[in-house]
């Protein structure tokens, strides 16, 4: 055998296969792990769960109920002092550097399993090897390498080993908090870090999926990428996997449709984020430009300024913002009043569950639509009118 292994490979060769490798590592993760066990958004064909928890076995010596119970607890607890990683409570430089050590932490406290873990593998083989045996799954990867690779092993296996922990635990758990853009004004501060998810198969599109965490499908925008969702059709179209859910498409338009009814009503409240992004686009953004905006040099700040702070959820606002907030709202009655109106929408979607009298949000629905077209701001009556020609569109997988 070759000092280069069985393969006998170059290192240009190496590279490549060690990024193929890396990549069914990526797959793994975000459509086994991610999709289709911590959010129950697809359900996979037996042979490929068992293919992606053998994978996970041997490359990263996860187990499928800790990393699913970790995930879990950190969309319940997100951005408090309970969230297993989080930049905005622990700091960017300690989530980026020290991500496996906070994942290795929340899994030893016994509540993060028994509360989060429910409904994962708990077959034989995973109670008798891949729970029990973590160690010896990737030991057996070291020794594949360097049977295949030779010199090259170890390093491609060191790779391997850390491309989870880093690209996963740090960059998504760490940056995908910090910074990147926002379709969603979800409660947390999660981001899109980029539109094209490749390198990390789509988790980079992290505020979407904070915005619809059910959702098999993370792109939201034409213009995204989800190449993990790519992977899940293929997988569908050979009858290896079946979509459960994804995320609730923006409200259709029907021209001419004025009156407000229970379809109007069950448009804007499956479709929220959707319309909560329309609301800062189209009333909030030209409103605080109309209001604020008596200079170009003077505009382009203070818009930027006030805007973040008018599209905010309330748990984002910190005590420092919550006065700004105030002091602006308290300076300009046309801002208040376009405030105000988003936030009686939000408590429209807030009454819309559990368990909604369908009756008291058609009627507050019309209040609504009524008030904002007598408010005389026209972004707010463009909108309403808008709104009163929703229906729901059909899901599409």
């Amino acid at each position: 055998m070759s000092v280069y292994g069985i393969l006998d490979l170059s290192l240009w060769q190496v590279v490549l296969a060690g990024l193929a490798l890396t990549h069914v590592t990526i797959v793994t993760v975000t459509v086994f792990l991610h999709r289709s066990q911590a959010h129950r958004a697809l359900d996979l064909h037996p042979a490929v769960s068992h293919f992606f928890r053998f994978w996970l076995w041997l490359t990263t010596g996860m187990v499928t109920r800790e990393w699913v119970a970790v995930h879990r607890r950190h969309h319940a607890k997100c951005e408090t002092p309970a969230d297993p990683h989080s930049p905005k409570v622990l700091g960017l430089g300690k989530v980026l550097a020290e991500g496996a050590e906070l994942y290795g932490k929340a899994i030893d406290d016994p509540q993060t399993l028994s509360q989060y873990g429910h409904g994962t593998p708990d077959d034989w083989i995973e109670r008798r090897l891949y729970s029990r045996y973590t160690w010896q799954g990737v030991g057996l990867m070291l020794i594949v390498d360097l049977l295949l690779f030779g010199v090259y092993g170890i390093t491609l296996w060191a790779i391997q080993m850390m491309w989870i922990p880093f690209f996963a635990a740090g960059v998504i758990n760490g940056v995908g908090h910090y910074w990147g853009y926002r379709n969603f004004e979800t409660p947390d501060a999660s981001a899109n870090i980029l539109p094209w998810g490749i390198l990390i198969g789509g988790e980079e599109l992290h505020n979407n999926h904070h915005a619809f965490p059910g959702s098999a499908k993370l792109s939201s925008r034409w213009w995204e990428l989800d190449l993990g969702w790519l992977y899940v059709r293929l997988l569908c179209m050979l009858s290896l996997a079946k979509v459960k859910r994804v995320a609730a498409p923006e409200p259709r338009v029907v021209a001419g449709k004025g009156n407000i009814d229970m379809d109007t009503v069950r448009a804007v409240v499956t479709g929220h984020m959707h319309i909560a992004a329309r609301y800062a686009q189209e009333v909030l953004a030209p409103v605080i430009r109309a209001e604020l905006c008596c200079s170009k040099r003077r505009c382009r700040g203070l818009y930027r300024r006030t805007q973040r702070l008018l599209v905010m959820e309330g748990p984002r606002l910190d005590e420092r913002a919550r006065q700004r907030l105030e002091q602006v709202l308290a300076q300009n009655q046309t801002l208040e009043t376009v405030y105000q109106f988003r936030e009686r929408l939000r408590d429209l979607w807030e009454r819309s569950t559990p368990n909604p009298n369908q009756e008291t949000l058609l009627n507050s629905l019309q209040d609504w639509c009524q008030q904002a077209e007598a408010t005389g701001i026209q972004a707010l009556e463009t909108f309403s009118r808008k709104l009163r020609s929703y229906t729901p569109a059909p899901v599409l997988p």
